[in-house]
């Protein structure tokens, strides 16, 4: 048995799961995890928790049966040119290679460090443990063990979602400096009824130079989900509820 299959039936020892790590993963990624269980960061992959283009995400458990969420780039398959426009022009991030996989590994580390931000402003959002190239180990989210569902799939009130919006995105703006740019109902989740905000590498810097696109399509992404709900609220009328939860804090 070769080293990286050894490797990889220790680390991943459900057989459909570890098909999917065969079939996607490259020997990197395989040999990152390895030093990764060998430093405790967790012990062994259990099983797959989303899957998507750029990424799949899987449910780990540590040695004292802690649970992690480890989430790993692609790299051959992801998105080289949407990458490219959040990554390009945060003074954050200069000097990235335009090359795909240094801008995976960029896209990854960038998801870590807004999650720093996020959680140092008090943002409800996974606190991220380690990275590396690009596998990512953050908290998991959900009830025993089992995955919290977004709010796409499982919705809560319009008034619940729109307090939890105006909060967060004053948190990020005023205190953290950044804006989500993908700020739905897909990249929230559930988590009996607590509302965590996810899916944080495209956040950027205020000084982006597509920070006020950016900025604009959270508030309509928002405005839009909420008028679904029965909650008629306009993007100008959201920007003014961020900017008076923010003058409350100060007063």
């Amino acid at each position: 048995m070769q080293k990286e299959e050894f490797q990889l039936k220790k680390l991943v020892p459900e057989e459909k799961t570890r098909r999917i790590f065969a079939q996607v993963f490259d020997r990197q990624t395989i040999s990152i995890l390895a030093q990764m269980a060998n430093k405790g960061i967790f012990d062994t992959v259990e099983f797959v928790i989303s899957t998507g283009k750029e990424a799949h995400v899987f449910r780990a458990v540590d040695s004292a049966k802690k649970y992690r969420a480890v989430k790993i780039y692609k790299i051959e398959t992801s998105d080289f040119n949407t990458m490219s426009k959040y990554i390009e022009g945060d003074v954050r991030f200069k000097g990235v290679k335009k090359n795909k996989r240094d801008l995976v590994f960029a896209w990854t580390r960038k998801e870590f460090k807004n999650l720093e931000l996020l959680n140092s402003v008090k943002v409800t959002a996974p606190l991220p443990i380690a990275f590396k190239n690009n596998v990512l180990v953050m908290e998991f989210i959900g009830t025993k063990g089992e995955a919290a569902k977004t709010v796409r799939e499982n919705p809560v009130t319009a008034e619940k979602f729109r307090d939890f919006a105006v909060d967060a995105l004053s948190k990020m703006f005023f205190d953290a400096d950044l804006i989500h740019s993908d700020f739905s109902e897909y990249n929230i989740l559930n988590r009996q009824e607590e509302l965590v905000l996810i899916d944080c590498a495209q956040a950027v810097v205020k000084t982006h130079p597509h920070a006020k696109e950016f900025w604009q399509r959270d508030l309509k992404n928002i405005s839009n989900y909420l008028r679904k709900k029965g909650l008629e609220i306009s993007s100008e009328e959201l920007e003014n509820e961020i900017k008076k939860r923010k003058k409350q804090e100060l007063a």
